[in-house]
């Protein structure tokens, strides 16, 4: 199946149990079982933002477990440039910007998301789940 790249919001869901999205999407990342399941260090920071501010060790060493499961992109100088190019074309915030920029430059079959913005300006990379 390839490289799926997750974005953060998805990981939030699953690890925060969100009581909208969170069982539907840990039944969607078990479902993925033909695929690589991927992230860049920014999905890392962005996740571990949350229970670093909090404090909450427990919440952090989930993360930490499930990250950890995932194969971790690297993040070049050339991402850095594609980003700038999608925030110019398409108005991105820098961060969903990297997102795509990452997923694209690797070579990644599906960007998953729950961003309408994102999947608007990937031309058919990202996948709204």
């Amino acid at each position: 199946m390839g490289l799926i790249y997750l974005d953060t919001c998805l990981l939030l869901y699953a690890v925060e149990d969100d009581p909208v999205h969170g069982a539907a999407m840990r039944r969607r990342l078990a479902a993925a079982s033909g695929a690589t399941l991927v992230i860049s260090p920014l999905v890392r920071m962005e996740c571990l933002v949350g229970p670093m501010r909090s404090g909450d060790r427990a919440l952090r060493l989930r993360y930490e477990q499930a990250l950890g499961m995932l194969l971790l992109l690297e993040m070049s100088p050339a991402i850095y440039d594609g980003a700038a190019e999608s925030r110019s074309r398409f108005g991105l915030r820098t961060p969903d910007a990297l997102h795509l920029a990452c997923a694209q430059h690797h070579g990644c079959q599906a960007l998953w998301t729950n961003d309408d913005r994102l999947a608007r300006a990937s031309h058919g990379l990202a996948v709204v789940l």
